[in-house]
């Protein structure tokens, strides 16, 4: 996969590696620990309305890679397959309300970052 989180004393990055960064048109997101409100893992649907802002995304192969904004709110998606993905949502971060992403062993990094975010 094209994704590495890296754990930060004061943030988490989400690095975009390869092919991914490519169409995900971004190379990294920073989440600084405060603004982390709920992590989660789960499935997640792409409601076909989303605007791509901007970004890459084949809906029919589950592949979204990019900015979206739906309802006034905006997500960041790195995934390509239906599977259980971590959900990050956000307050006050400059751009996003969401990122969700793929990754090995999802539970883990998701108990991780929820650890890192309590301190």
């Amino acid at each position: 996969m094209g994704r590495q989180v890296k754990f930060g004393e004061q943030e988490l990055t989400l690095n975009l590696i390869g092919v991914t960064a490519f169409f995900a048109l971004k190379q990294s997101i920073h989440m600084s620990y405060q603004m982390i409100k709920h992590v989660s893992v789960d499935y997640f649907d792409a409601p076909l309305w989303m605007l791509r802002m901007p970004g890459t995304s084949i809906s029919p192969l589950h592949i979204y890679e990019g900015s979206y904004r739906y309802r006034n709110e905006w997500y960041f998606l790195s995934y390509e397959r239906w599977e259980p993905l971590v959900i990050i949502e956000l307050e006050r971060h400059t751009k996003y309300d969401y990122v969700i992403f793929q990754i090995d062993h999802p539970n883990a990094v998701a108990s991780k970052i929820r650890m890192h975010s309590k301190n």
